[in-house]
């Protein structure tokens, strides 16, 4: 008897199976903390604690591949492709988005699919593509920017810690 082709190979579970896509109250609470003081470097560094231990929304949006034109002259979509969603800033710099839930990231764009990963990948990812900053939330409620020696430390999966009166990035042990 023959195997099929591709038989004996298992597909991988969701990564999230229990993920309803809500803003995990961890997170929801520190970006309200830091909303009402946003000039504050402890309420900062909790919102990038929470998102440490939390998973982020990459949003994937459809974009046009090559177009063909018709015997009529109108034009059609031959292929597309799917992206993360890459945006340039005021400054000229790029910056990865991200979101805390469905919510949020329907708010920006209710047509844009989300992929659950680690807030370390999504920096990572935003690192890789030649981005400055992650911004989380975009559209809000509270727009969160993580850029820098921050962006670099939640790729890296170091730990935020508190160090005396300012938090520092603190590379584990082996």
């Amino acid at each position: 008897m023959e195997q099929a082709e591709g038989a004996g190979r298992e597909l991988l579970g969701p990564a999230y199976p229990d993920d309803t896509g809500a803003v995990p109250d961890e997170v929801a609470a520190a970006l309200a903390a830091y909303d009402a003081a946003p000039g504050d470097a402890r309420a900062y560094a909790e919102v990038i604690a929470a998102l440490q231990r939390s998973r982020l929304l990459v949003p994937v949006v459809a974009v046009l591949g090559e177009v063909e034109v018709d015997e009529n002259g109108l034009a059609r979509d031959k292929s597309s492709d799917m992206a993360a969603v890459l945006i340039t800033g005021a400054d000229g710099r790029l910056a990865l988005l991200a979101f805390t839930g469905v919510e949020p990231m329907a708010a920006w764009d209710p047509a844009a699919r989300p992929v659950p990963v680690l807030s370390q990948l999504a920096a990572q990812s935003a690192i890789q593509e030649g981005a400055a900053a992650l911004v989380v939330d975009l559209a809000g409620p509270v727009r969160f920017v993580v850029e820098g020696e921050d962006l670099r430390g939640l790729a890296a999966g170091w730990v935020l810690a508190q160090v005396g009166d300012r938090p520092a990035w603190v590379r584990p042990s082996d």
